[in-house]
């Protein structure tokens, strides 16, 4: 497993080994702007599958993904006006909006559901790697499934245990700050859902709906 401790002076250089172990089908732990993720081409079935080893998560639940930006989340899910002005707002930030997806989307994090999770993080690090990436790429907490989420680095590691073995690359950025994880709106049908209230709150999302 290789390590680069990241610093305002190597984001560049870890962005680039990072982008290239996405591209070669690989696994990465890096921070985001809430916790510690795991990180997979979003549209790989086998690093996907990597993923929810590690994890030993349920295949049936959904996982997200971060993109550059909107015009590249547009070129995978479905749109509205809602999702649009969410964006506008809460992005880049601590929002995962779940919209419809493209009906051509049908691989990795896409197989056998009709919707996609968007992140737009507010990370350099995350940003950049989309950027460079040039695709989605998968945002998951790092940890065991139903197991309490942890800041440092060693204690997410003891916690995957033997299956920390499928992660090739782990950008250390030290112990991260206590923080809720992202809220998780869905809005890829008629009735819009808060599926889980984090750092922004249900009535924040509500005053910038108009509801």
């Amino acid at each position: 497993m290789e390590r680069i401790i990241l610093t305002n002076l190597n984001v560049q250089e870890a962005v680039a080994r990072a982008a290239a172990v996405l591209r070669g089908g690989g696994v990465i732990l890096y921070p985001t702007d809430t916790l510690y993720g795991l990180g997979a081409d979003a549209f790989s079935d086998a690093a996907v599958a990597k993923i929810y080893d590690i994890k030993k998560r349920d295949e049936k639940k959904p996982i997200h993904c971060i993109v550059a930006d909107m015009a590249m989340a547009e070129q995978f899910g479905e749109l509205d006006e809602r999702a649009r002005t969410l964006a506008d707002t809460f992005l880049p930030g601590p929002l995962t909006i779940v919209v419809r997806k493209k009906t051509d989307v049908t691989t990795g994090i896409g197989a056998g559901i009709t919707t996609l999770g968007i992140r737009i993080p507010e990370n350099d690090f995350c940003l950049a790697l989309a950027r460079r990436f040039g695709k989605p790429y998968t945002t998951t907490s790092a940890n065991v499934s139903s197991a309490p989420q942890q800041r440092r680095l060693e204690e997410i590691l003891a916690q995957l245990g033997e299956n920390a073995r499928l992660i090739d690359l782990v950008i250390d950025a030290g112990e991260l700050p206590v923080r809720l994880p992202s809220t998780i709106v869905d809005v890829s049908s008629q009735k819009i859902e808060i599926l889980r209230e984090g750092m922004i709150s249900t009535s924040r999302i509500n005053q910038a709906l108009g509801i």
